[in-house]
């Protein structure tokens, strides 16, 4: 397994190419899957986002390192059709310390407290669908009223598990560089479908 994610950890010869043209193929398979399978969830979701965007609210994501960054990604996404959005990651002074002085799996519950409230969208990226924060984050949201999303992968971890999220898209794989793919390519329609329906 190790070889085939990292291939110059391999001692025995390995064909860039082949390797590169099997995971371009299966990343495409697997976004194709999803989309297919989750069309009907995420024409729902939108049309909840879209409608709470007309309403005046405004739209938190987050998620952990890698997640981290597809979180700012959602943001701006949503920012640059116009609609309000902020990644509750991006404020690493605000972050570290609320990690340091209250405790990590608060980071994000304790800034959807304070800068949240009903109407507003929550969501939440996770590979696992088990980081305690991201958790944290989606019951604080679900319990002020607030749309919740969540995007994990596998079998969608404690977040499916707990149903913390109304809007849940699950990826059916356990590599996350395909998880993170089929997600990105799951927000991205997600962002066109609200910008026009939000106007």
């Amino acid at each position: 397994m190790t070889g085939t994610l990292y291939p110059f950890l391999r001692r025995d010869p390995l064909d860039l190419t082949v390797s590169t043209a099997e995971k371009a193929l299966e990343s495409l398979e697997l976004r194709r899957r999803v989309l297919d399978e989750l069309e009907a969830p995420l024409v729902a979701c939108a049309a909840a986002v879209a409608a709470a965007f007309r309403a005046g609210g405004r739209l938190f994501t987050f998620g952990n390192g890698g997640s981290s960054t597809d979180a700012r990604s959602v943001a701006a996404l949503f920012t640059g059709r116009g609609l309000p959005a902020v990644s509750l990651a991006c404020d690493s002074a605000l972050v570290t310390a609320l990690g340091n002085d209250i405790g990590f799996d608060v980071v994000f519950a304790r800034q959807l407290a304070a800068l949240g409230g009903a109407g507003d969208i929550a969501c939440a990226l996770s590979t696992s669908g088990g980081s305690a924060n991201v958790l944290s984050g989606l019951a604080q949201a679900g319990s002020q009223g607030m749309v919740t999303i969540g995007f994990a992968g596998s079998g969608g971890g404690r977040m499916a598990e707990e149903r913390l999220a109304e809007h849940l898209f699950v990826v059916p794989s356990s590599s996350v560089h395909r998880i993170q793919e089929a997600q990105a390519t799951l927000y991205h329609v997600l962002a066109v479908l609200v910008s026009a329906d939000a106007g």
